[in-house]
């Protein structure tokens, strides 16, 4: 028997961890989470949150005893102080105090991110959250709960940030939303794409803070006060979504890191050491867009990377294919979905990049139920090739940028979309197709 230990049991660790324990029976697998729960989809934070759906139960999509039924050990509220590299012991500490150790034959990290906490004065008064865990969820939940709970400050303008602002004003609370950057979601969509949310986030009630970075908290114990570079604003509450870090903690000062922190793994998991494996939101990832190793925290990336490394580890050579980062959004009605990089990305990391726009209705106009639709390809000016799409409307469109995920892995050229074979009918599209009239508008 192989003894495998999964530290960290979310959706990278879930993945690996079924992926052993289906497949490979000469695996004795062990896992390991500090947390009380397992497989908690944070996606849906913000839907309990705002009340679009009825309760959490169901935000866990798993639990122990499935994978104590398949015969893997688990411990949970369970933390890990030191890993021994050199002589495979893991040094673990359990909620009731009591200290053990653990041999393994391989080891998968699955240890995740945490939230960049800002380094400002006030950053510990109480009412100041950020939303990693369920528990942050309940706890936020329950201080909305509270009549003297009326100004919300969300810090950042990403998708967690954008999302738990509309979450939070669907509780009719008031919202302040801030940002460094000129936008929401810079990192993700062009501007043409994000004013259409800002215009949308505005609309709702939301007031937006853009170019303003946060400076100070104030308040006695609680916050009371949000100070930017701009000016001051009276809130109750503070909710950080700035990003993540890679959580490096066991292995930073033994295992190669990339240049954030993350361990740096290959195509098949692999860290620096041939025994270790890294998964999910604490290791790097391929972009097949940008040709290189780079960093996309997503938990669908956590999962392709966790059945990755369960078959390596269990002796089935699989390379990682990469990812594109595909990712998507929806906010009071607004869909906005892309995979690959932006324009603006894509010039930050220097291609020569064109891109080509298209807006119609989703269906023809004598159909009664439509929406207007706007979609963006870029592509590799030199090669043709297809590096990124952005699409966005209140009618679902989400299914189309899978293809265009598929595009940019396979090395497609703007030049073979331009007579793709795309079907027609009234209740779903047009004649004359939004992605075909894109590829066919491309300089």
């Amino acid at each position: 028997m192989t003894k495998t230990i999964i530290i960290g049991s979310n959706h990278a660790g879930i993945a690996a961890a079924n992926t052993l324990l289906d497949n490979y029976p000469d695996q004795e697998v062990t896992m390991i989470d500090q947390n009380s729960n397992l497989s908690y989809l944070g996606c849906g934070t913000a839907l309990w949150v705002g009340r679009q759906i009825d309760s959490y139960e169901k935000l866990f999509y798993t639990k122990k005893e499935d994978f104590e039924a398949k015969g893997a050990k688990i411990y949970l509220e369970t933390s890990v102080s030191k890993v021994d590299f050199i002589t495979k012991k893991i040094y673990c500490n359990s909620l009731d105090g009591k200290s053990f150790v653990e041999k393994y034959d391989k080891l998968i990290l699955a240890t995740g991110s945490v939230p960049i906490k800002p380094n400002i004065p006030g950053a510990d008064l109480e009412n100041i959250h950020f939303l990693k865990l369920f528990q942050d969820g309940q706890t936020v939940d329950k201080l909305l709960d509270q009549f003297d709970i009326r100004n919300i400050a969300v810090i950042g303008a990403g998708y967690i940030g954008v999302e738990i602002a509309e979450a939070v004003k669907r509780r009719n609370k008031n919202v302040l939303l801030f940002d460094t950057a000129d936008r929401s979601l810079s990192s993700y969509y062009d501007k043409e794409f994000t004013d259409k949310m800002d215009e949308n986030l505005i609309k709702h009630g939301i007031d937006v803070h853009f170019n303003e970075r946060a400076q100070e908290y104030k308040g006695t114990d609680k916050v009371e006060a949000v100070v930017t570079n701009k000016g001051e604003y009276p809130v109750d509450l503070v909710i950080n979504a700035i990003g993540f870090l890679p959580n490096n903690f066991l292995g930073k000062d033994y295992l190669e890191l990339f240049r954030n922190g993350a361990y740096f793994v290959d195509n098949h998991q692999q860290t620096s050491d041939p025994s270790v494996y890294a998964v999910g939101d604490c290791a790097t990832i391929y972009s097949n867009a940008l040709e290189k190793t780079t960093y996309i925290a997503l938990a669908t990336n956590a999962v392709r990377s966790g059945i990755v490394a369960g078959h390596n580890v269990g002796g089935t050579k699989l390379d990682a294919t990469g990812v594109q980062g595909s990712n998507g959004i929806s906010i009071f009605g607004l869909n906005m979905v892309s995979t690959g990089m932006s324009v603006t990305a894509a010039k930050k990391n220097g291609f020569n990049v064109l891109y080509t726009d298209f807006e119609d209705t989703q269906k023809p106009g004598f159909m009664k139920e439509n929406a207007e639709v706007k979609i963006r390809i870029v592509y590799d000016a030199d090669n043709r090739r297809v590096l990124g799409a952005q699409m966005c409307s209140t009618a679902d469109i989400s299914m189309g940028i899978h293809m265009f995920s598929l595009a940019i892995e396979q090395k497609v050229t703007i030049d073979q979309l331009k007579l793709l074979d795309i079907f027609f009918l009234p209740h779903f599209n047009q004649p004359y197709n939004y992605i075909t009239m894109a590829a066919l508008n491309a300089k």
